[in-house]
């Protein structure tokens, strides 16, 4: 089944009193939506004691769980200390993802830095084959780790590298950022057809089955000549991308991603309006 949740709290869930993140799993549940992802952005911080909290709320719930890993990984890092740090915060942000009750794991791969494209690309998919060992030596290879199509021009991470990537070892699953792509291509993400050709692609290299439930990031971003400035919500009319074309394309194509709004304070409830777009559609 597709699903549909926020990532993070929004702007409500702060103006309503709450503070801890196990209080957003019966808000979801309210709001009708089906999961929630929690972003170690800043690093791993939690007890474990909290995590299994965390997950008895969500469980309880009936709303599942992702965790998007620390932003400093950087698996294009020339210095082989920074490699084993990112190695290490995705390793960690499983080992908590699944004391949440969760099985995937979001991350971005890598920065361009000073190198040719080319060998930062190449660079960056030699340690993913480190990763694939590192994960299955401490008994996460049955989770999804999903590295992220990334919004900026110096940032690794089109939808063709992503993929590239993913063939690497089954364990990876393509974390699809549409607001990322349509950024990166200045505005490329219009049509049905234009999510449905690039899904196609997708599909055709890495099979419909890792397809099916991808990872999807959805939300309006701003972009200038190098790309994702911020993130924006539903309410802006100036920049996309839009969602009701994606929809279209994912029941064209029988696909039932894991969908994450991202939008800037407004997840929750662009989450549910995207829930709602997706319903109403008959083909």
């Amino acid at each position: 089944m597709i699903k549909f949740g926020p990532s993070g709290n929004s702007q409500a869930f702060y103006d309503a009193g709450l503070k801890h993140t196990e209080q957003s799993a019966e808000l979801c549940k309210q709001a009708g939506l089906d999961c929630f992802e929690y972003s170690f952005g800043r690093g791993v911080m939690m007890s474990e004691g909290k995590a299994l909290d965390i997950g008895e709320a969500f469980r309880a719930a009936g709303v599942e769980i992702s965790v998007h890993a620390p932003y400093f990984i950087n698996f294009a890092n020339p210095d082989d200390e920074a490699a084993q740090k990112s190695y290490n915060y995705v390793l960690q942000s499983a080992k908590f993802a699944r004391l949440m009750g969760g099985e995937r794991v979001v991350f971005h791969p890598a920065a361009q830095g000073k190198d040719a494209r080319e060998n930062a690309v190449a660079r960056t998919a030699d340690r993913l084959k480190v990763l694939r060992d590192y994960l299955y030596l401490n008994n996460f290879g049955d989770m999804k780790i999903c590295p992220e199509t990334m919004g900026k021009t110096a940032q690794i991470g089109t939808i063709e590298e992503v993929v590239e990537f993913c063939k690497i070892d089954k364990c990876f699953v393509p974390a699809v950022d549409f607001g990322h792509v349509n950024a990166r291509e200045q505005g490329s993400l219009k049509t049905s057809y234009d999510y449905q050709t690039r899904l196609e692609y997708m599909i055709s290299e890495l099979g419909f089955e890792r397809m099916k439930n991808f990872h999807v990031h959805f939300s309006k971003i701003m972009y200038g000549g190098k790309g994702e400035i911020k993130h924006l919500t539903f309410e802006d009319e100036i920049y996309g991308p839009e969602f009701e074309p994606l929809a279209v394309a994912l029941k064209n194509l029988k696909l039932e991603p894991y969908i994450i709004c991202e939008s800037a304070g407004t997840q929750s409830g662009d989450a549910a309006e995207m829930k709602r777009i997706y319903n109403n559609i008959a083909l």
